[in-house]
């Protein structure tokens, strides 16, 4: 990941909206959820949901996919794995790389 691309990924997390409905798709795992499920869980017009899974969408942070008639969006674990990594890889650098707790993801 480069500095742009974390920029960006920051950016369409940097709004209560779109930071709820990201939680929201990390708590559904892999196999996502439908808009209508978004919807109703976090209170959003179709609207504002549409606008939101497209930045996140655009900042690689979600996926969709289609089953049949329905769309279910789902969190892309590896880029938000890299982002996490992106921030932390120089974790401690400066004090020669010892942390006492080194962050991980909760997934590792």
């Amino acid at each position: 990941m480069n500095h742009h691309d974390a920029v960006d990924a920051l950016s369409a997390l940097a709004h209560n909206g779109r930071l709820a409905l990201f939680r929201r798709l990390v708590r559904a795992g892999p196999d996502g959820q439908c808009p209508g499920d978004l919807q109703e869980a976090l209170g959003l017009t179709p609207s504002a949901l549409s606008f939101h899974l497209k930045t996140l969408r655009q900042a690689g942070l979600v996926g969709v996919r289609q089953a049949g008639r329905h769309l279910y969006y789902s969190a892309d674990f590896d880029a938000m794995n890299t982002l996490l990594q992106y921030l932390t890889e120089n974790c401690c650098a400066e004090s020669g790389g010892a942390c006492e707790r080194p962050p991980r993801c909760a997934t590792s």
